[in-house]
């Protein structure tokens, strides 16, 4: 039987989208060791709203500041990872909402991602790492009347 300690983390993110050349395109990050492609996510702060964590989320990892327009849905899953050599078992909610770009250049993005991409929405879809994210967005497609092309 495994001993690992059980701890809930809060996160939030974003489908952050644009139109551009009659496209819809949604800003993508690289990140980790392997340079996957995933959604700007991140944890909630202590006394911060979950659509305050997005939007503050999508400015640091993506460089560009965004509206709410609503929930798209939340996943949740279980990971382990160690705190402090004790293993953790972490049940994670991640709230992902539907952004509308302000503001700003994805090249002002932190260190956390590699790489920020403007791209259309289907490519995305494609390139997304975890088939929930992938799920997230086109749900987002739906919400913002895309077709399924």
């Amino acid at each position: 039987m495994n001993n690992a300690s059980i701890r809930v983390q809060i996160s939030a993110g974003g489908v952050a989208f644009r139109k551009l050349s009659n496209k819809t395109k949604i800003a993508i990050i690289s990140v980790g060791d392997d340079r996957r492609w995933q959604l700007p996510k991140g944890t909630v702060e202590r006394g911060e709203s979950t659509e305050s964590a997005a939007i503050r989320e999508v400015r640091e990892e993506a460089g560009i500041e965004t509206e709410i327009i609503k929930l798209i849905d939340k996943i949740e899953y279980w990971y382990y990872s160690k705190d402090h050599d004790k293993q953790v078992r972490y049940h994670k909610f991640v709230y992902f909402f539907l952004l509308r770009y302000k503001s700003g250049n994805i090249k002002n993005h932190d260190t956390e991602a590699h790489e920020v991409r403007w791209i259309e929405i289907n490519k995305a879809i494609e390139m997304l790492a975890f088939e929930n994210e992938k799920k997230i967005v086109r749900y987002a497609k739906e919400m913002m009347g895309e077709k399924n092309t």
